[in-house]
């Protein structure tokens, strides 16, 4: 058995940053995925840098990010905020990422590793309309993640089992499981729900940044599902490129939160992801990414 309160810790340290300047915050970095840093590491520290230079607390509406390089994770990661304006109900941050690559003579490079423009808004009354949300089974119906690999885990090759099955921070319960090792292809749409329980009670700020984080898990690889490949695929590269993500209602990822993902083409060794989070027939955040998928060999 896992410690889930021990995860759930480190979560909450991954969105606490040190001011280390004015308007420059330096966030933590952790092993999530791998070596590189995981992207919604960065998207959630990102939210959080931007969150800590408003005048007002407002919560973030929209944000477009780009990754541009792959973090290293055995370094902390800075984020420089821009004040790009502060109106009497929208303000705007750009924020921009940094690590440091040291060249053959010593001397520090700067990396930018992630871009973002975010703009924040405080809720207000209005016009107000959504769409039905999808007819999915219920969570309590389905196998969690965790005890889904344990069904796959003999299939997967001997140096990747430990962290193949090493325990996510977000719990997750897909809809339709896909086999990871040997995947048939199939419609590129799927949905998982998704919690971090034990959280407790937290600020806005928090609960977008670790919605923003939890949106990067299994998008990308929506692209893929139409093509019979997964991240197991032998030659496979992947990466995020860009994610852009609208907040449009109040949630608590404390509970429950539906997330509906498809894809709608893929071309030039790329996939566009569109996702949608539901909570209790609310419709709370609409999420974009593009990522690449070149397959080699």
């Amino acid at each position: 058995m896992f410690d889930y309160k021990q995860l759930v810790d480190q979560l909450l340290n991954t969105v606490k940053l040190k001011e280390v300047a004015p308007d420059v915050f330096e966030g933590e970095s952790f092993d999530y995925v791998g070596k590189r840093i995981f992207g919604g590491q960065v998207l959630a520290q990102a939210i959080m840098a931007a969150s800590h230079t408003l005048h007002e607390d407002k919560p973030c509406h929209s944000l477009h990010g780009y990754f541009l390089r792959g973090g290293n994770i055995n370094q902390p990661v800075i984020y420089k905020v821009r004040h790009l304006r502060d109106g009497r109900s929208l303000s705007a941050r750009e924020v921009t990422a940094i690590q440091y690559k040291e060249d053959q003579q010593g001397n520090k490079l700067e990396q930018v590793v992630f871009t973002m423009i975010a703009s924040f808004s405080p809720m207000e009354g209005g016009l107000d309309y959504q769409e039905e949300m999808p007819a999915y089974p219920p969570p309590e119906d389905l196998e969690s993640e965790q005890s889904l690999k344990e069904h796959h885990v003999g299939s997967v090759p001997e140096p990747l089992r430990e962290r193949f099955m090493r325990p996510r921070h977000v719990e997750i319960k897909p809809v339709k499981p896909r086999d990871p090792v040997y995947p048939e292809p199939m419609e590129p749409k799927q949905a998982n729900w998704l919690r971090i329980r034990e959280l407790g009670e937290q600020p806005v700020a928090i609960q977008q940044a670790l919605l923003a984080f939890s949106s990067d898990y299994y998008l990308v690889g929506t692209g893929l599902m139409s093509h019979g490949i997964s991240f197991m695929t032998k030659g496979l590269q992947a990466a995020s490129i860009d994610h852009s993500m609208h907040f449009h209602r109040p949630f608590d990822i404390n509970e429950w939160l539906l997330y509906d993902m498809w894809s709608d083409t893929t071309s030039h060794s790329k996939g566009l992801n569109h996702g949608q989070f539901w909570q209790n027939g609310n419709l709370v955040a609409t999420v974009q990414q593009e990522g690449l998928m070149r397959l080699r060999g």
